[in-house]
């Protein structure tokens, strides 16, 4: 039986090397970025057209290379940083395995040109397919330049499967970004189109920063610093304030290079724990610096994930930097050690009505002044400064005593509702004795208690409530109430139903983006005055992208300049100034690719939108008009038990559950 294992001919091994290292045009900027700073040089320029795939060129003014290295620099691992096993563990630079200029010129026609400083002429390569076609002497400045053509010419499934140039545009900004944040000394210009996007002069870090994420980051950079024996910890984070929707704007550098890493990120959101708004993510570009024996950079083709030999250590010490830092700039909130905040006076009865406590003290308990209402929160209060009412006074301090203008309040109260108005307990009773009073009237009856007039039928709706749920039909009740003010509750004849407000919206306004977009439009509110926003230019390549369906939600915008655009109408239930905050949760969710389903690219954004559109528009306390119009839409939908991620909207609670909750243990 003839042999049948043979080695790979060179340009195929290098084309499946290839796979690896060059997925998209951005694979391609990153490595060529990451040699120019490897070489020394102090000002870089990457030229894009057509999002990279006709050409991504790197100029830059470093060391150069003499004829022979810029030969070698096209072998399979070829390179000029390793030279033994202990190089591994102290690796320093940025490309290290020699692999990227043979992958490249793998699936490319690359030229290139570079001279050593104090040569005369330079070299140029002109390489296609992995073969070398030319080589000759030219002039050319010092530094190398590299300019890689038609990438992927002489593999056209691999060209297919490229994404359209809004999308490619916003990978190669990305790298640009990390490349340029992690070197501010150098200076970095980037051309797309001819037409220039960046031009970032050599300076300080913060500097950078705000040439690059937008004058918003001026007034929001709070430095941070933590030297250790093990680790040192420098950059930027964002005040809490600025915390946005979106996530885009989180660094981390290990070693100034760039990584991802979502046990660090969790040692951040640690530190600004109580301090963000729900569902913002704060800013930071943070830089690492440890020994390069104690991480393994080796891990993933593109040199983004690392392991940390210590990986607790790490996340303390970024942690304990990160708070260390909202301290230091006053932006955590400050405690006052001089006031008793454990046992503050009570205010006086305005506002809350009285009830006998122990010892002879009265505790002043939460009770409104008019409207009567079961507050169970206000009850819990109640029990509760009762309960401190039983200390010792040397434990306490003693609350305010109802004045008479407020007992006389509590009494008049009190005739409204036509209850009967007891007596407080004896003030004049010896400090010793131990005198349980009962509350001066009882608690009102839940609202959703009192039973319907039986010359008045519920009128039925036709939708289901619950595949499971038992119940015929949602009833249109007057009597909806809201509890913790999220929830709706409602009696059913079978037992009672909860609605979560902000998922029931969330399913109504899908439904309605969903159908504007099979009609051809959802409904829009003009804006009386276009008002321009301004992105930062990843996120305005994205925005180029999801413009056609942006349109067909009911977004009208135009182009006001680089980078940024003019709204002129947004989708009718948009809370007002909300757009740039909704735009940019939408951009980052498509940044980012967090989807858990491959969806088509309407559906994903419908369902993204109607998700941040109720978030925004939540109310805490909602009029019964409001109510019923909810309970309403929501059973008017096709599929109303659940949004559309699958997220349940009503839970019913029939009479054998609720039944259950007030059956003795072993009855």
């Amino acid at each position: 039986m003839p042999d049948i294992i043979q080695l790979l001919p060179e340009y195929l091994a290098n084309q499946i090397a290839a796979g690896e290292v060059v997925q998209r045009p951005a694979s391609v900027v990153k490595e060529l970025l990451e040699n120019a700073v490897d070489a020394g040089a102090t000002s870089i320029q990457l030229i894009v057209k057509e999002a990279g795939k006709q050409l991504v060129q790197v100029v830059d003014d470093g060391a150069g290379m003499s004829a022979t290295d810029a030969r070698m620099s096209l072998e399979r691992h070829a390179t000029s940083k390793i030279r033994s096993t202990e190089d591994l563990f102290r690796i320093r630079t940025l490309g290290f395995r020699g692999e990227a200029l043979a992958s490249i010129a793998a699936v490319a026609q690359v030229e290139i040109r570079t001279k050593q400083r104090g040569q005369e002429t330079g070299s140029l390569l002109l390489v296609e397919g992995s073969a070398v076609t030319s080589q000759t002497p030219t002039a050319c400045p010092d530094g190398t330049s590299i300019a890689v053509k038609n990438l992927f010419f002489n593999v056209p499934a691999r060209r297919n499967f490229l994404k359209s140039n809004a999308v490619e545009m916003r990978h190669i900004l990305d790298e640009f970004q990390h490349v340029a944040l992690a070197n501010p000394q150098i200076a970095f210009s980037l051309y797309q189109n001819d037409l220039e996007v960046f031009g970032l002069p050599a300076g300080k870090l913060s500097q950078r920063i705000v040439a690059l994420l937008g004058n918003n980051y001026k007034e929001q950079l709070a430095s941070c610093e933590e030297v250790t024996p093990f680790i040192t910890v420098k950059g930027y984070i964002g005040k809490p304030e600025s915390a946005k929707k979106s996530r885009g704007d989180q660094f981390f550098f290990v070693n100034n290079r760039f990584i991802r890493s979502a046990y660090l990120n969790h040692a951040v959101l640690a530190a600004y724990e109580g301090l963000l708004a729900r569902d913002t993510h704060p800013f930071y570009v943070l830089f690492l610096e440890l020994d390069p024996k104690a991480i393994d950079i080796n891990v993933h083709p593109t040199k983004t994930e690392i392991k940390f030999e210590d990986e607790k250590t790490v996340y303390a010490v970024v942690r304990a930097a990160v708070r260390q830092a909202l301290g230091v700039h006053s932006l955590t909130p400050s405690l006052d050690f001089e006031g008793d905040v454990n046992f503050a006076p009570i205010r006086p009865l305005r506002t809350s009505a009285g009830a006998s406590g122990f010892g002879g003290e009265s505790a002043a308990l939460p009770m409104p002044t008019r409207a009567v209402e079961f507050n169970p929160d206000a009850l819990a209060s109640s029990v509760s400064a009762a309960a401190r009412g039983s200390r010792p006074a040397a434990e306490r301090a003693a609350p305010a005593r109802p004045t008479e203008q407020a007992k006389r309040d509590l009494e008049a109260f009190y005739r409204e509702l036509g209850q009967p108005v007891r007596p407080a307990a004896d003030e004049a009773a010896p400090t010793g004795a131990v005198t349980m009073v009962s509350p001066v009237a009882p608690l009102p009856e839940l609202p959703f208690t009192h039973p319907a007039p039986p010359d008045q039928p519920r009128p039925q709706h036709a939708s289901s409530v619950s595949p499971s749920g038992g119940g015929s039909g949602a009833p249109h009740n007057p009597r909806a109430t809201q509890v913790l003010n999220r929830y709706v509750l409602l009696p059913v004849k079978s037992g009672l139903m909860l609605i979560d407000q902000e998922a029931a919206r969330e399913r109504i306004l899908y439904e309605q983006y969903a159908a504007g977009q099979e009609r051809g439009a959802v409904h829009s509110q003009a804006l009386l005055f276009p008002r321009p926003l301004t992105f930062s230019p990843a996120d305005y390549a994205v925005l180029g992208e999801l413009t056609p369906s942006l349109h067909l939600l009911g977004f009208r915008f135009a182009e006001f300049g680089p980078n940024t655009i003019a709204i002129e109408a947004v989708p009718a239930d948009l809370p007002a100034q909300g757009e740039k905050e909704l735009l940019e949760g939408l951009i980052e969710q498509f940044r980012s690719g967090a989807a858990p389903l491959r969806l088509d690219r309407r559906e994903a954004l419908a369902r993204a939108l109607a998700r941040r559109v109720a978030q925004a528009t939540s109310q805490p306390r909602l009029p019964d008009v409001e109510l019923n119009a909810l309970v309403d839409k929501l059973f008017a939908c096709q599929v109303p038990n659940y949004t559309p991620d699958g997220r349940p909207t009503v839970v019913l609670l029939d009479g054998e559950q609720l039944a259950a909750y007030f059956r003795k243990a072993g009855a």
